[in-house]
């Protein structure tokens, strides 16, 4: 059985630089060192008995992420950045769950969590309130919330890691202002969280800067679940189809994501209407795809890497690090112009 003192004899190190490696304390191992352990670990096909370390720490190396749902790509991609953090740096591994958005089962999620020995979890909810994660911080679970800000008054101890949605649909109104749209709208989904209700905000306050307000409009489609993040391409081809029977209608639309978005171009499509010649669109997210759904869609990006390194981090520091403020972290996002949206004052 290979065991920690052969690893630190091949990578030349002592036993308790690789004990920092193998249980995730990296940030007083230097970048040639960590990597001639990891190497070393990977040449001998060293385990770690993990086991072993939870009767003995009462924890285990994995963080969890709970996300409203996989099925939306935007949380799978972020689950993919989330891991690789985790692992290349600080040698945890990621344990993911479904939530739908549902309170009780964020609830239930965290104490399993807690009980399985996850002292460190991310939280993707941006519900409109946030009580029920208080019983599993108060038995000592370390939690980041991802798209979400603190509630005022709130005393939870939980960081906040999220983009500025606010600046995020600024930039896509601006965008279509920029090129000539006097028309705009905002499409969304039913089911008020803090991000959608952030959004709208921010798109009543571009249009209303811009002298917009008469001629701009928000278009809700209701969703067969609360939030629908599993149906957002369904929701984007029922708004289109709503659009394409109207008189008078926007001819830029900011859509929610890029599911939502990829929805209105087919919904379009299916009454011989197109993205950009009849309608323009803008997606959020910057998803892989939207660069490759015909005409290619201009989006808004997140910084995905950075606030997935970010939440990772903070989760570890604070892990050993017991009585670290708490502390929020805001984003600004990109805007990637891509085919998505006519150029009106060229006409």
């Amino acid at each position: 059985m290979i065991r920690l003192r052969d690893v630190a004899e091949r990578a030349g190190v002592s036993v308790s630089t690789v004990s920092n490696v193998v249980n995730g304390r990296t940030q007083t191992v230097g970048a040639d060192i960590l990597k001639r352990v990891q190497e070393a670990i990977a040449d001998l096909g060293y385990q770690p008995n993990r086991a072993a370390r939870f009767l003995k720490t009462g924890h285990t190396p994995l963080i969890g992420l709970l996300v409203p749902s996989v099925a939306n790509p935007t949380w799978g991609l972020l689950a993919r950045e989330v891991e690789i953090v985790a692992q290349s740096e600080f040698g945890f591994r990621i344990l993911v769950g479904n939530t739908d958005r549902d309170p009780q089962k964020e609830r239930s999620f965290l104490l399993d969590l807690w009980s399985h020995g996850i002292r460190g979890v991310i939280i993707v909810s941006p519900l409109l309130q946030q009580s029920h994660f208080q019983e599993a911080v108060k038995r000592g679970l370390v939690a980041v919330c991802h798209d979400q800000r603190p509630f005022p008054d709130s005393t939870l101890e939980v960081d906040y890691v999220s983009i500025n949605h606010i600046e995020a649909i600024s930039l896509a109104v601006n965008h279509l202002i920029e090129k000539g749209h006097r028309r705009l709208a905002f499409a969304t989904a039913s089911g008020k969280s803090v991000s959608r209700m952030d959004k709208i905000d921010g798109f009543l306050a571009a249009t209303r800067k811009a002298g917009l307000s008469d001629t701009s409009e928000i278009i809700e489609e209701q969703a067969t679940a609360r939030y629908g993040d599993d149906e957002m391409l369904r929701l984007g081809q029922a708004i289109a189809e709503r659009l394409a029977t109207r008189p008078t209608r926007p001819t830029g639309i900011v859509a929610l994501n890029d599911m939502m978005a990829t929805g209105l171009i087919l919904g379009f499509q299916n009454h011989g209407l197109h993205v950009p010649d009849d309608f323009s669109v803008v997606g959020m997210d910057d998803l892989p795809i939207a660069a490759f759904i015909p005409p290619g869609i201009s989006s808004i990006r997140p910084p995905m890497k950075e606030m997935a390194g970010k939440m990772v981090d903070r989760i570890v520091h604070r892990l050993n690090n017991p009585k670290e403020k708490v502390e929020t972290f805001i984003y600004s996002p990109q805007l990637i112009a891509r085919n998505s949206v006519a150029d009106l004052t060229r006409k």
